[in-house]
């Protein structure tokens, strides 16, 4: 589970370069969530990405703990393996090859449909991301109209051998590439609504003629 502290604010050093200007304009909520305790032999970060999708379409695709494949562009499968869909759930992950993974199992922690909050953590599987816990939030852009910003940070042992920013260098990109997958599904899926709206509209209005 996230730790409050005292004085919530978010690290600007551990946020991807580009995305401090977004940070910036999040509500102090959005700190609270992603404020993490991190232990000495750990490191912690922040990726936010914005899209012109709404909230709603990105959510749902989102919260959908039984399907990261369709947004999460490194994952080949996954499988249920407890849970309903709820907290507690828990789910085997298949990883495409080329990655030093090949499985994970995940226990998700976190699940707010009113505030738009997920979180997981890794209980098991072939891999090197020792005790790692990820919570990722949507909210509302407050410097652009119709855009969604999504924050997912993470903290996570640094495996052996590794150094502090070669393992936040990793993760950070694999991150990043599933936040971009996400907001080019939820455009799409955005897309597919207007068009499908539209189509009804005008459909409605040639009948009324």
């Amino acid at each position: 589970m996230p730790h409050t502290p005292a004085n919530p604010r978010l690290d600007h050093r551990h946020f991807a370069a580009g995305d401090i200007s977004a940070a910036d304009k999040l509500p102090v909520a959005a700190a609270l969530l992603h404020s993490h305790k991190v232990g000495p032999n750990q490191c912690t970060s922040v990726v936010v990405h914005s899209t012109s999708a709404p909230l709603a379409a990105v959510w749902s695709l989102l919260r959908r703990f039984d399907a990261p494949q369709a947004y999460k562009t490194f994952v080949r499968s996954c499988r249920v393996i407890s849970g309903d869909g709820h907290v507690g759930t828990i789910r085997c992950v298949s990883v495409v090859s080329g990655l030093p993974a090949s499985t994970s199992t995940e226990r998700l922690e976190i699940l707010d449909d009113d505030r738009h909050v997920i979180g997981f953590r890794i209980v098991g599987g072939e891999h090197r991301l020792n005790n790692y816990r990820s919570v990722t939030s949507v909210h509302p852009a407050e410097y652009g109209k119709d855009r969604t910003v999504v924050m997912e940070s993470y903290v996570v042992d640094v495996p052996a051998g590794n150094t502090r920013e070669e393992t936040r260098g990793f993760i950070d990109t694999i991150v990043r590439c599933n936040l971009k997958s996400l907001a080019r599904a939820a455009e799409k899926e955005a897309a597919a609504e207007a068009a499908a709206e539209a189509a009804a509209e005008a459909a409605a209005a040639g009948g009324v003629n």
